[in-house]
């Protein structure tokens, strides 16, 4: 046997001495593994030794001898053989260990993580509670302006961990200071239990924002693969957001039986996830997490929306699920919120008195972006004035009508434009209705006095009747989104905001709008009719005849006369019938009479001043007096310095 092993160690170290093949010949030797090429060496050593001592000595004591050496050699080889063995298994099993310690020390260190992220400070926001937020150490006569909402407390309790098995949904008009109102909460409790993060459309950036606010990295800084250990596999996003929420329910455990208190979640403006398969996947997703989470008092998860559709989706799963309205300020909270933001950004200038800010109000009602925006400016009236000048070109753009020369590849845009025109109607309607002074220009002094006294009360309808007057129940979702009408939670429909609700009332009272709006209406109308109708092609008439239509079941067998207008090609053929065409071409000439009257608003920006004026006739003054007033009547920016300092 070992003499055939032999023969073959030789064979297989052999190699051809063809020129031809030399090409193709590796000058080094293949080795294969080290305990078995010794071992056929030895083999072969001993072989050659038998054979050269048979022929010298002849003697059976020799190959006895040599047998025993070959069984001490092969012996040596199951050693070897064993050795290797338990070198290559101890090695597999410190590696192994290693990689379990290493997957053991690193779920620790994630939750590690984690926690810190809900320990006290979030720089995050803590930057924008510097820039957001009132500031105590400022002098008491200023932080007497500041305004205490009545959701504040509601929410100081549930952001310090007081209100445990529910979660909650902030809604709100855009700019209503829904954030603020977070952010000044998060502030009382130093950011202690509380992470906050921004929506996406996106569920990829919504899952990276969720991973920062939560500190957690999805597993990929998991160098697990060194140890041959087989790392998260690479999902989609709502995977790796389920995985985030299972850590964060073992923190949960971990930190109530620690600090007593739920671990509090905000999410701000869900309203930007959208709304098509995956948008609605991820708010199930979280709204299931906050369902179970809310029950066992581990988590409190706080929905902050501007939009309506956020809380229908909520509702039709929600059983834990409560509402916080945040509405606009009332007459005095604007007040002083006016000389609050004023003293802010003006420290050096008078305060303002209250006549100037029950104007402001009139204006443009108590939404606290709306504020802001007029409280930087010097001149604070014409800022209000062009706040409405701005949301009346918003929903012009948005909304304005294309009249009864619509293209018919447009129809989609006439529906849409006449769908907001009927209901900004009737809100235009329901208002003069009341006769409301705040909205309805008037000169008299005796309003003027009863006006200050009384909060902007804007006209609203059900859901329901909104979507009949619109005939269409598709559309308000889309205004909600334009910020043109809102909904709110009790599923009343209103216009967005004070100086909307005024851009309606200034395009309702333009001339000829009940025209153009009725032209819309009937070229929407007549495009539709084209796919339903056939069309009759009649022989031409010659020589003045006309057609006849006659009604078979009429009792009297009324006939019905009409002719027909020819062409202009026809008429240079045939020649035309003045005669009976006269009156036709008349009444369509009236018609177009006032074609170019149909306007929304003014075309010159200098005639659109003028409904400044219209806005400020209870007023006895069209803007602020000489020492507020800015030195530019243009420069309305407060970086830029004024050229008397």
């Amino acid at each position: 046997m070992f003499r055939s092993m032999s023969r073959i160690t030789r064979s297989c170290q052999s190699y051809p001495r063809h020129p031809h093949l030399r090409l193709f010949h590796s000058p080094t030797r293949l080795k294969f593994n080290q305990i078995v090429d010794n071992f056929l060496q030895d083999l072969k050593q001993d072989e050659q030794e038998n054979s050269g001592g048979d022929k010298n000595n002849g003697k059976k004591s020799g190959s006895g001898k040599g047998a025993n050496d070959r069984f001490e050699k092969f012996k040596t080889f199951l050693l070897k053989c064993f050795e290797t063995i338990g070198i290559t298994l101890s090695s597999v099993g410190v590696l192994g260990l290693s990689g379990f310690l290493y997957h053991r020390y690193y779920n620790i260190h994630v939750l590690k993580k984690m926690n810190d992220a809900f320990e006290v400070g979030d720089p995050s926001a803590q930057l924008k509670m510097h820039t957001r937020t009132h500031d105590d150490s400022l002098d008491n006569e200023i932080n007497a302006h500041w305004v205490d909402r009545p959701q504040q407390k509601l929410l100081n309790d549930i952001i310090a961990g007081d209100i445990i098995g529910r979660y909650f949904l902030i809604i709100g008009e855009k700019g209503t200071g829904k954030t603020s109102l977070i952010l000044e909460s998060m502030k009382r409790v130093n950011g202690f239990n509380v992470c906050i993060f921004d929506a996406h459309a996106d569920p990829e950036i919504f899952r990276i924002r969720l991973g920062k606010a939560l500190n957690f990295t999805f597993n990929e800084d998991y160098i697990g693969s060194l140890f041959s250990i087989r790392g998260p596999r690479d999902t989609t996003a709502l995977l790796d957001i389920e995985r985030a929420f299972s850590k964060l329910e073992e923190l949960a455990i971990k930190r109530v039986n620690k600090v007593h208190k739920p671990l509090i979640m905000i999410i701000n403006n869900a309203h930007l996830i959208k709304e098509n398969e995956e948008g609605v996947k991820l708010l199930e997703l979280l709204q299931q997490k906050a369902e179970s989470l809310s029950g066992s008092g581990l988590l409190t998860m706080i929905f902050n929306s501007d939009d309506y559709w956020v809380y229908e989706k909520l509702k039709q799963l929600g059983t834990r699920l409560e509402l916080i309205n945040v509405r606009d300020f009332n007459r005095i909270e604007t007040i002083n919120a006016l000389k609050f933001v004023r003293h802010r950004y003006f420290p050096k200038l008078e305060k303002l008195d209250d006549g100037l800010c029950n104007a402001v109000y009139d204006l443009i009602g108590g939404r606290p972006q709306h504020i802001t925006q007029v409280a930087r400016h010097r001149d604070i009236i014409k800022a209000c004035h062009q706040i409405i000048d701005r949301e009346k070109t918003w929903f012009l753009n948005q909304c304005g009508l294309l009249g009864n020369d619509m293209d018919d590849d447009v129809m989609e845009s006439g529906k849409f434009s006449s769908s907001a025109m009927l209901l900004m109607r009737e809100f235009v309607e329901m208002d003069r209705q009341k006769s409301n002074p705040l909205l309805i220009n008037s000169s008299s002094s005796e309003e003027i006095n009863v006006s200050q006294l009384k909060n902007h009360r804007l006209p609203e309808l059900p859901l329901w009747r909104a979507r009949q007057i619109m005939t269409r129940p598709d559309y308000i979702q889309r205004f909600d989104n334009l910020n043109i009408f809102t909904i709110d939670s009790e599923s009343r429909v209103r216009a967005d905001s004070v100086p909307m609700m005024r851009a309606f009332h200034e395009i309702a009272s333009q001339p000829h709008f009940d025209q153009l709006l009725e032209d819309t209406i009937d070229r929407v109308a007549d495009i539709e009719a084209l796919g339903r109708t056939r069309e009759l092609v009649l022989k031409d008439l010659q020589l003045g005849s006309h057609y006849e239509m006659l009604k078979k079941k009429h009792p009297e067998g009324e006939n019905f006369k009409f002719t027909m207008i020819k062409s202009p090609k026809q008429n240079d053929l045939h020649g035309d019938f003045d005669k009976y065409n006269t009156e036709e071409i008349n009444q369509a000439g009236e018609d177009d009479e006032d074609e170019d009257d149909l306007y929304l608003e003014e075309i010159n920006r200098k005639d659109s001043r003028k409904w400044w004026k219209k806005r400020m006739q209870k007023y006895d003054r069209l803007f602020l007096p000489d020492d507020n007033k800015h030195s530019e009547e243009g420069d309305l920016d407060i970086n830029r310095p004024r050229e008397d300092e």
